[in-house]
């Protein structure tokens, strides 16, 4: 396509710029060269044909661009040198078809946050730990164009009327959005990267995030049926562990995902992924979590695995467990075992449903089997902390007993944390449940030791 196709200004349209000279290197050089590609990009808007680039593949795209901006450059008489030229095309390139001042990010396989908070600070997050970057946008108005883009893809909306948003990029990424007037400073976009290429066990294992014994039980416990609960706080590492250990499934089983955005990956055949729909801007059409594990319940799954219970869906989760759906797996927000099972309880009331409190920790302790706890450390490294086996009820009380603990020993002149995985020495009563299910379970990783 040669350049005088792509650009479609019309004779009697004047150009963005009609003043060759008016591009003259600044005092400053990073401010001449964000003036220039303010200026380009926006005679790229103005005068070029963008439509003509959903024609092409993505090579194509780039020597398309390359070739406008060249002839863009020669008509400012642009004084730009060969690096600065590169940086130029490729970060115009960004704003048009990509995400901006965040596409290097994305290009980054060990960033695996990326926050914005306005136009100023752009912050990411490497190994565990928050750094701030150089980069940022040209002012509110430019965060809010990448932000419009994001949520456009997915049919969502941001505005002062509906302030906040959820949304999920192309590559599964998960993304929130919040303006002003509920964002005081300005926009505040958070973005929680999606791997590209999933984790398995083996990399846990690498992390130290649990020991080979811990995570030879925790797949006999998946393959056997277990319900299992993964607790843990914000950025913990609790949909990763999930979607490790929804490998284990057996490939001729029937698997349901329900999710808010859709991040599990799971490897077999056979699943079916459901997610939930806010209301329209009539404020209608909403479909829940609830929802959608109550229409799960008639599709015949052999397991439900629920990316994250928060609210009344807990309720019919518990019940779908207790009914014959075993093997189920799900994670919820919570700092201990203990409180994840306060906090099922606080969302079963959620439903307006009067249960005597005895009845609903009977329900509680006969659905679920294990809780697995995961944390982020202080140096930003992620542990399996305990492991808890759901033994049943004394009196009004559910009773957890620990099968194994992480004990923290203190902290290394570098800042890591120093600590090992532990077994209590307590044989779970499950173990007995694996055994029938012809899962081998050596005596060994019951005995009060350290690994």
């Amino acid at each position: 396509m040669a350049i005088k196709d792509f650009l479609n200004r019309r004779s009697d349209q004047p150009a963005a710029s009609e003043t060759p000279g008016e591009l003259r290197p600044a005092t400053e050089k990073a401010n001449v060269f964000y003036e220039i590609k303010r200026k380009i990009h926006g005679r790229l808007v103005e005068e070029a044909n963008l439509a003509a680039l959903d024609t092409l593949e993505a090579p194509e795209i780039r020597s398309e661009i390359e070739n406008v901006v060249e002839y863009y450059l020669r008509d400012e008489n642009a004084l730009l040198n060969e690096e600065e030229r590169h940086a130029l095309i490729s970060e115009i390139l960004d704003e048009l078809v990509g995400l901006g001042p965040l596409e290097p990010f994305f290009k980054d396989a060990t960033v695996a946050d990326v926050l914005v908070n306005t136009y100023k600070n752009i912050y990411v997050e490497r190994f565990g730990l928050l750094e701030k970057t150089n980069s940022r946008f040209v002012d509110n108005a430019h965060l809010m164009n990448i932000i419009d883009r994001i949520i456009s893809r997915v049919g969502r909306r941001i505005d002062e009327s509906s302030p906040m948003v959820d949304a999920r990029l192309p590559d599964g990424s998960r993304v929130n959005a919040i303006i002003p007037p509920l964002a005081i400073d300005g926009p505040m976009l958070s973005i929680r990267r999606f791997s590209v290429s999933p984790l398995k066990m083996e990399d846990l294992i690498n992390f130290k995030t649990l020991t080979p014994d811990i995570a030879q039980l925790l797949a006999g416990c998946v393959k056997a049926k277990l319900n299992i609960m993964i607790s843990g706080g914000t950025g913990a590492g609790k949909t990763t562990l999930l979607n490790i250990l929804s490998a284990n499934i057996p490939g001729n089983e029937r698997i349901i995902t329900i999710e808010d955005s859709a991040e599990l990956q799971l490897q077999q055949e056979h699943v079916i992924r459901l997610e939930t729909r806010p209301p329209n801007i009539e404020g209608s059409g909403q479909v829940t979590q609830r929802d959608l594990v109550r229409n799960s319940l008639r599709m015949r799954p052999d397991r439900i695995i629920i990316g994250e219970v928060r609210g009344a869906e807990a309720f019919d989760m518990l019940q779908a467990m207790n009914t014959g759906h075993e093997g189920s797996l799900t994670t919820i927000h919570a700092n201990t075992p203990r409180d994840s099972l306060t906090r099922l309880e606080s969302m079963i009331l959620m439903t307006g449903v009067n249960l005597p409190e005895k009845a609903m920790r009977f329900m509680v302790s006969s659905a679920l089997d294990l809780i697995i706890q995961v944390s982020r450390l202080t140096d930003g490294s992620r542990r399996v902390t305990s492991i808890s086996e759901v033994v049943g009820m004394e009196g009004e009380v559910i009773t957890l007993q620990d099968i194994f603990v992480f004990e923290k020993q203190g902290i290394d002149a570098k800042g890591r944390v120093i600590g090992e995985h532990r077994s209590t020495g307590i044989r779970p009563k499950f173990s007995e449940k694996l055994e029938l299910a012809g899962i081998e379970v050596p005596e060994r990783l019951f005995r009060d030791y350290n690994f």
